[in-house]
């Protein structure tokens, strides 16, 4: 099973199966919340200033029956990854940008970064429950870690596994699955999927990175 994916900017489109469950602290459509699809918006981080309602902003553009993410990244250079595991699909669609990254449990100051955050929309085919499903997000936070510190981006605090402002958007039909840990079919199929699509994408952003800082050197 796999979502159909759009790229109309500034907008990049998960379409889902059908109509889902799904789990995420978006700014659109955060918690527990019944969806057809999952959207990335692109903007300029100099547009989110202090006073400006970045959610309201956002929610008022949102279609109905969607969940909806910002992002300062190019939402072309998108990546997606995909695995099967007995019959469980997993399908991840995300936009890798680590210009604000922050080794956990040791915070930079604060800092104003372009062209930063993750962004990862995730579906499958396992019917879950509302913990299994929540055991999922866990699996696809933890490949993220994963697939990021490959990338091996290093900060004044250790290397970086994630950034300051990560979204994640998990999409499944409810049902009573009741475990998708690393020990079942459903953890190793989304964890290979976030795997797979985050470690290239966070290896595409530091191509990106030395190839915009030789440029900028250029006299």
């Amino acid at each position: 099973m796999k979502a159909e994916v759009t790229l109309d900017r500034p907008w990049l489109r998960m379409v889902l199966p059908a109509e889902m469950r799904v789990l995420s602290w978006a700014p659109h459509g955060a918690g527990y919340t019944d969806a057809r699809a999952i959207l990335w918006r692109e903007v300029r981080n100099a547009d989110l200033t202090p006073e400006f309602d970045a959610e309201g902003w956002l929610s008022a553009q949102m279609p109905p029956g969607a969940v909806g993410m910002l992002t300062s990244r190019d939402v072309g250079t998108w990546h997606e990854g995909f695995a099967e595991v007995e019959g469980i699909t997993a399908h991840c669609v995300a936009t890798v940008g680590l210009s604000n990254g922050e080794s956990v449990g040791r915070r930079l100051p604060y800092h104003t970064a372009d062209y930063g955050t993750i962004n990862i929309g995730l579906v499958t085919n396992a019917p879950l429950t509302q913990a299994a499903q929540l055991e999922a997000m866990s699996i696809t936070v933890q490949a993220r870690t994963v697939g990021v510190m490959a990338a091996g981006v290093a900060l004044a605090t250790g290397l970086a596994t994630g950034t300051g402002t990560d979204c994640v958007a998990l999409a499944c039909p409810p049902g009573d699955m009741r475990y998708a840990g690393l020990h079942t079919a459903v953890g190793e199929a989304v964890g290979a999927a976030v795997r797979d699509c985050l470690t290239r994408a966070s290896a595409a952003w530091v191509v990106w990175r030395d190839e915009e800082r030789a440029r900028r050197a250029k006299p």
